[in-house]
């Protein structure tokens, strides 16, 4: 390696003209990415984190919103929630309609816990902040292209350094003991291990997902999955201005098959209650507001039940992908990186890697717990009886949401999964 030039930044990595040279590179500056640079930060262990996209993007790209209660206390033990603390809403309640009933099912009261709605990308925005105020360096604009040494005694992260909006460094490898994959299902972490190393466990449901964001305030305070003849349809509040909604569709649609008209249309008539049924109070129509985010998702899970290959370390999407039933990923994601981080930490601090060496066998379970519990929801907001009896399926549904309304182990079991206890 060039030493020409050489500094110490303040997170003690070493930088040298267009080369770094760190303990662990980070490959993505997501939830799981930013979390575990923190964690690493504190603890003083050296760290650079590498994404491919510009800071503005990453800090405004809308996915999930709903943080676990578990999570939330987390990030406020390790000083990471002040964003959500004074903007997070508490969730404890949500609501089920079939046929045209409403079924509310008060989760928090069960659990004695909450929810918090926190725009995942407000979570990116403040960690990235608060990693940075720290002296972290974070590379934005930087597309890994390569990486090797996985085997090694240390590995090589190569990159293609773009524009320089950001203003960052432009660097064109690091060098580093151990690599945090977070970069995605469709990232070169994942892709960096030898194919007959790895195996990937999916389920395609066959259900796509017209993912909406819209500028409109919710119509509830509550989250709703709507049963329908026609379709799941979903409305998720994220900020007063901002509402989540879903819509069933064939994962085959594209965007263009659904225009506006269509789309609330369709929210309206699967959302619809009876009225002379159920909780009425407050504002509960639906009001069309503009579209800022129109996409369809394939519903699928799949787990890679090797998270780890050498010095590399998978965690969030680049390890499992679930899917967004339940509002689990970012949750998994961020306790992935926690149990990654306290790995590293024993490692550095006691030369103990047993942790390391056991990241896959310890976070799978977990991982799997997590799937199923997702599972389950998909099948209970979604008709998949390839019997075609949809009255058989629809009385099934009506019997289990009786069920989450009442008391008894059956209620209390979701909402300890749900809120995540």
């Amino acid at each position: 390696m060039d030493t020409v030039n050489q500094e110490k930044d303040a997170s003690h990595s070493v930088k040298t003209d267009r080369q770094f040279r760190t303990q662990v590179g980070v490959v993505g500056a997501g939830p799981a990415g930013l979390v575990l640079a923190l964690l690493l930060q504190q603890a003083g262990i050296a760290c650079i984190v590498l994404d491919r996209q510009t800071r503005e993007y990453v800090e405004t790209r809308a996915r999930a919103g709903f943080l676990e209660h578990r999570i939330v206390e987390f990030l406020r033990r390790n000083g990471f929630s002040k964003g959500l603390d004074l903007r997070g809403v508490q969730h404890t309640t949500c609501e089920f309609r079939l046929e045209g009933r409403q079924y509310i099912v008060p989760y928090g009261d069960m659990a004695g816990c909450a929810h918090t709605v926190y725009p995942q990308q407000f979570v990116v925005s403040d960690l990235i902040e608060l990693f940075i105020a720290r002296g972290g360096t974070i590379l934005f604009s930087h597309p890994v292209v390569k990486i090797e040494g996985l085997e090694d005694d240390k590995a090589v992260i190569h990159c293609h350094a773009q524009n320089n909006i950001d203003h960052s460094p432009v660097v064109k490898q690091v060098e580093c003991d151990f690599i945090a994959g977070c970069d995605g299902f469709h990232g070169i972490a994942r892709a960096s291990i030898p194919p007959d190393r790895f195996s990937a466990v999916t389920r395609q449901y066959g259900i796509g997902w017209l993912a909406l964001l819209a500028e409109v305030p919710s119509s509830t305070e509550r989250v709703i999955y709507a049963l329908h003849e026609s379709g799941f349809a979903g409305q998720m509040p994220r900020t007063p201005q901002v509402t989540r909604f879903y819509l069933e569709c064939s994962p085959q649609d594209k965007e263009s098959d659904w225009p506006e008209e269509r789309i609330w249309h369709e929210l309206r008539k699967r959302m619809a209650v009876n009225s002379n049924d159920g909780d009425r109070s407050g504002n509960d129509e639906l009001v069309p507001g503009k579209l800022i985010e129109r996409r369809v998702l394939d519903m699928r899970s799949v787990v890679t039940e090797t998270m780890q290959y050498g010095n590399l370390f998978l965690a969030g999407d680049a390890a499992h992908i679930i899917t967004p039933v339940g509002a689990k990923g970012m949750n998994l994601a961020i306790a992935d990186s926690e149990f990654l981080a306290e790995a590293f930490i024993t490692y550095y601090r006691e030369g103990d890697g047993t942790h390391l060496s056991k990241y896959t066998e310890t976070r799978l379970p977990h991982v799997w717990q997590t799937i199923e519990f997702s599972d389950w929801m998909l099948r209970l907001i979604h008709n998949l009886d390839e019997s075609g009896s949809r009255t058989f399926s629809d009385r099934l549904r009506r019997a289990r949401l009786e069920r989450l309304c009442g008391q008894g182990d059956y209620a209390n079991t979701f909402a300890a999964n749900y809120v995540g206890k």
